[in-house]
């Protein structure tokens, strides 16, 4: 059997095709051969994960990929929230805010409209104008219309990993679906200080424990660039990307 019949055979398994091989759950034909993956690569970081060295690396890498970042607290967050969608109603013509300027919280104006997944943690939305708030789920969700027409979407994250600035999103319930991170221009992510990891298998077996879950990378906003270089930002998501990194609570002491 050649590679490419191999890979073939293993795609098909695993999406359940009789007689072309067993699935994970042992459904239908013959197993594949066991294939030993060599693992001598670096599976680990020298820093801690969520420690301040990994967090400095994620944001200086995030600011490379021009993405906004914003240190915030728990007890900020909402305003800080509040205030970036505020700004989404103050872009000029090109579309530049002034998104890293600081500024007193005020709730977002009529008009600033922001998209939700069902788990995010309702204290974060504090500080807006519930009639701003557009909610997304898997058994009702907004059109790709109605997500194209809301200013921004705002979600938590699964996982990012410092060495390559990348925030992963795995469609857990404080992120949901894929399209509301994918169709809407701009994307407000809280990503907490201790689910930052320095290196991508530290990041992958994290990631492992929902194998099922779709998975949505982000290195900074969507941009690619044409034959003569020329970059182009939002052709296949957001063109802004605002992380609001949140400081990790100190565990409660019991009683208190």
């Amino acid at each position: 059997m050649s590679a490419r019949e191999d890979v073939l055979q293993r795609v098909r398994a695993a999406l359940g095709e009789t007689g072309v091989g067993t699935t994970p759950a042992g459904r239908v034909g013959v197993a594949p051969a066991p294939v030993v993956v060599p693992r001598a690569y670096r599976v680990a970081g020298a820093d801690a994960p969520g420690s301040a060295a990994v967090v400095e690396q994620l944001v200086d890498r995030l600011v490379d990929y021009r993405a906004h970042v914003h240190h915030v607290t728990d007890a900020e967050l909402p305003a800080v929230v509040a205030r970036l969608l505020d700004d989404l109603t103050s872009r000029d013509e090109d579309g530049n805010g002034a998104a890293g300027a600081e500024g007193s919280a005020a709730a977002a104006p009529a008009g600033a409209t922001v998209v939700v997944p069902p788990g995010l943690d309702p204290a974060w939305l504090r500080d807006l104008d519930p009639a701003a708030v557009r909610h997304d789920s898997p058994d009702a969700p907004l059109t790709a219309t109605a997500l194209d027409e809301t200013s921004a979407v705002l979600t938590a994250a699964r996982v990012a990993c410092s060495e390559t600035g990348t925030i992963v999103l795995d469609a857990g319930p404080d992120q949901g679906r894929r399209a509301i991170t994918l169709v809407t221009d701009v994307h407000l992510c809280v990503v907490r200080t201790d689910q930052v990891v320095q290196t991508v298998p530290e990041m992958i077996r994290l990631l492992a424990a929902h194998p099922e879950r779709p998975q949505t990378w982000i290195s900074g906003p969507s941009a690619t660039s044409d034959i003569e270089l020329d970059r182009v930002e939002g052709v296949h998501g957001p063109r802004t990307l605002h992380v609001l990194v949140l400081a990790a609570v100190a565990a409660a002491v019991p009683g208190a």
